[in-house]
């Protein structure tokens, strides 16, 4: 399929997905985001694909923002209404079961921040940025920016943050927890792709489990928490993929998962 304001494409069982409006710093317009919530859905259901990468097109930025001009034609329906078509649209990204990686090559702000955030891995090249400046315009993140930041970094530092709308570089968002990898710009894809091949290699049913477990958890109090993972691990235990996982283990070979 083609998408006006995204590439695709499918490697190995990577697919690699780039926002790409490179001539305004890939905003976030409508369709954009109407390409996301498509293309999410189609690599969600697409079982020749086990790992994704985002990226965005050009050398400046991964994506720096919504489109103000759109945002400028908002009410507080309208506004609602857009904040939550994004939020739904990021809750698919994070909830798909598949591992997402964010390879931040420049600017990322405001939504495009959001969108780094919802991936399950973040590593940013030297040139990267990163921030919520939204208070800049008089409104707030609103694609779940508020919440992931601050289940990220901490409140303090989100707070901080959201508030000042400040932008920190690289090394700070290595710093703080932000991002988990900081790499010279010629590294930062192959750096993904050595992440996504690592994934590769895990059970699928078990890097699902792992994700659900950690998100579902985090808001839990940690008795119940415990508790939904000592479920997970029974759930595996009963898998095929187990039973590969430690024979090759034992046996000292790669193990072939599956995933059933």
């Amino acid at each position: 399929m083609i998408y006006k304001h995204v590439l695709v494409e499918k490697r190995e069982r990577i697919a690699t997905i780039t926002l790409n409006r490179p001539e305004v710093l890939n905003a976030l317009n409508a369709e954009l985001m109407g390409d996301l919530d498509v293309v999410f859905d189609e690599v969600a259901r697409d079982d020749s694909v086990s790992v994704l990468v985002l990226t965005g097109a050009g050398e400046k930025a991964f994506a720096a923002g919504a489109d103000i001009s759109e945002i400028t034609k908002k009410n507080a329906l309208s506004g609602v209404a857009m904040a939550e078509n994004g939020q739904r649209i990021l809750r698919q990204l994070e909830t798909m079961g598949k591992p997402s990686i964010a390879a931040v090559n420049g600017f990322a702000l405001g939504g495009g921040c959001e969108i780094a955030m919802a991936c399950t891995i973040r590593v940013a090249s030297e040139k990267a940025k990163f921030g919520q400046p939204e208070v800049n315009l008089g409104i707030i993140p609103g694609y779940a920016g508020t919440q992931r930041l601050s289940r990220i970094v901490g409140r303090g530092v989100a707070i901080e943050l959201v508030l000042t709308g400040r932008i920190i570089d690289a090394a700070e968002a290595l710093r703080i927890g932000l991002v988990t990898q900081v790499v010279p710009p010629a590294d930062l894809m192959p750096t993904a792709e050595k992440i996504a091949r690592t994934l590769l290699g895990k059970g699928p049913l078990a890097l699902r489990a792992a994700m659900e477990v950690v998100n579902r958890g985090y808001d839990l109090d940690f008795d119940n928490a415990c508790k939904l993972e000592a479920q997970m691990f029974g759930v595996l235990c009963a898998t095929e993929d187990m039973k590969e996982g430690t024979k090759a283990f034992l046996e000292k070979r790669q193990a072939g998962f599956k995933g059933n």
